[in-house]
């Protein structure tokens, strides 16, 4: 494997041309593309490209305007120092969490544990199996918290896929005991409404209240039905955890209507997804703050009771937006980041012809203040290296690099890889640092960072394919953020990093 170590911005003649497959025709149409959000339960679709995309992919390839196939490339200010390919599981890989010297890492299959102690030599300490979509993760002291958004036979580690029309089938959130990280142990689950897509912890000293958001309800689905215009609340004891239980469902876009109150999206907004739950929500629990990313919405609520979180202010983006995924806070929580999942991670959608503003992070200031506090649209931010067509890339997981006056991110972008950036000025983005793979293949296979996060002086990204990668970054901007040590970290569980 070739490694280059160059800053240029690279922009590639690939996606400028029209694209020619049923998928990327679709997604390049005048209006925002609708999305088909995350991967799904089965195995990664490969989608062969025309002739003459796959030819525009070699020729740019050869002029070095794109990475070869795995061909490694980075900023001059960034440093790969390991990667540590998947041994047990095949799935795709998803979420992180951190405590101590550790990482979680999700995968479709269950979840690993890596000691960080050496940045440079990631050591696998544990693989449980225990298969099912998403297996979103968060820690929290001995406790792991673990989604699954896919119907199973039952909500034992070893179910089996079974059809979420019958009334015996199983979802939501899987909870371990981890004192000993060599050896966790399963010891309790809760069904959740439409499962569990992610979750976000709001820990409390005796408890941890779990938000799940989940979405895509169904009349002939007995245990998720429609209108699903809210989230499960779960509360956990510390000790004990067996007796978790959903204690409330608020209802974040009431409405008359059979389909609640949210977004309707097609045909009324084009492309736009109809908002059915969330996705995604990030809380501030030191600002008694949530942002939730929910479809067709974004939100921004008060979570100063953890089992009842009122919502503050909504706002939609019809125009770029066609599915709200994530959100994260700045420092000050005077501002938020919410993305844009266009294509729902399986398309390429980093190219000329999408342009800057779709599939891109929308930033937002926060204005106001208590129940008054308003979202006000700022800009857009996107990698500025064109991928090519072959490459799932859009806006995905990121987190704080927390450096005191600054608002600095690092950001996955699937096959567009990782990327730093600065949006101290909210209308003015801009990049500062990257790294990223070439093309997995001519297929449009999916691939690439899903999650990456900055933790104690290190950038981790959980590649779906290749693995779990470490990566260093050294830039007087950033530089001051080394002295911020954590000894916990879910990221949608923001925590004030200067206190």
């Amino acid at each position: 494997m070739t490694l280059l170590n160059h800053s240029r911005t690279r922009h590639r003649r690939l996606g400028i041309a029209a694209v020619a497959t049923g998928l990327l025709a679709a997604l390049l149409t005048a209006a925002p593309a609708a999305a088909t959000p995350d991967p799904g339960d089965g195995p990664a679709a490969r989608t062969e490209l025309s002739a003459n995309a796959q030819a525009r992919a070699a020729r740019a390839i050869a002029d070095g305007e794109i990475p070869g196939q795995d061909e490694i490339v980075h900023s001059a200010n960034i440093e790969h120092l390991a990667n540590v390919p998947k041994e047990a599981f095949t799935g795709l890989n998803s979420d992180l969490a951190f405590q101590g010297r550790y990482a979680f890492a999700g995968n479709y299959d269950g979840f690993r544990i890596f000691d960080l102690r050496n940045p440079k030599a990631p050591r696998t300490v544990a693989q449980v199996l225990c298969p099912g979509s998403q297996n979103d993760v968060s820690v929290s002291g001995d406790l792991l918290f673990l989604s699954t958004d896919s119907s199973r036979s039952d909500s034992s580690c070893n179910s089996t896929t079974q059809p979420a029309t019958e009334k015996s089938s199983w979802e939501g959130m899987k909870i371990f005991d981890i004192s000993d990280k060599t050896n966790p142990k399963y010891v309790a689950a809760v069904e959740t409404a439409c499962g569990s897509h992610t979750h976000s912890l709001v820990p409390e000293r005796r408890n941890v209240f779990i938000y799940v958001s989940s979405y895509s309800p169904s009349a002939t689905y007995p245990d998720c039905q429609p209108p699903h215009d809210g989230i499960s609340v779960i509360k956990v004891p510390r000790n004990a955890p067996e007796k978790a239980a959903v204690v409330s469902f608020p209802v974040l876009f009431p409405g008359d209507g059979p389909d609640g109150g949210g977004n309707p999206g097609s045909p009324t907004n084009p492309g736009v997804s109809k908002t059915t739950g969330c996705h995604d929500i990030t809380v501030l629990a030191d600002k008694d703050l949530a942002a939730g990313a929910c479809m067709g919405d974004g939100i921004l609520f008060s979570i100063k009771d953890p089992e009842h979180p009122k919502v503050i202010d909504r706002v939609q983006d019809n125009v770029n937006f066609a599915f709200w995924h994530s959100a994260t806070f700045n420092q000050k929580a005077n501002k938020v980041v919410f993305t844009d999942e266009l294509g729902g991670g399986g398309a390429a959608t980093c190219n000329a012809t999408v342009g800057p503003d779709r599939g891109a992070d929308g930033i937002y200031d926060i204005v106001g203040k208590g129940d008054h506090r308003k979202l006000v649209f700022r800009g857009y931010y996107k990698i500025p290296r064109h991928q090519a067509d072959s490459e799932n890339c859009v806006a995905h997981n990121g987190s704080l690099i927390p450096v005191k006056g600054r608002d600095i991110m690092v950001q996955a972008w699937y096959q567009g890889g990782v990327s730093v950036w600065d949006f101290t000025d909210s209308a003015r983005p801009k990049e500062i640092a990257y790294f990223e793979r070439g093309p997995l293949s001519t297929t449009l296979a999916i691939g690439g960072s899903w999650s990456a996060y900055y933790y104690n002086g290190y950038i981790y990204s959980n590649d779906i394919a290749k693995g779990f990668d470490v990566l260093k970054l050294s830039d007087r901007r950033t530089d001051p953020a080394k002295r911020v040590r954590l000894d916990e970290l879910n990221v949608q569980t923001q925590p004030d990093y200067f206190d």
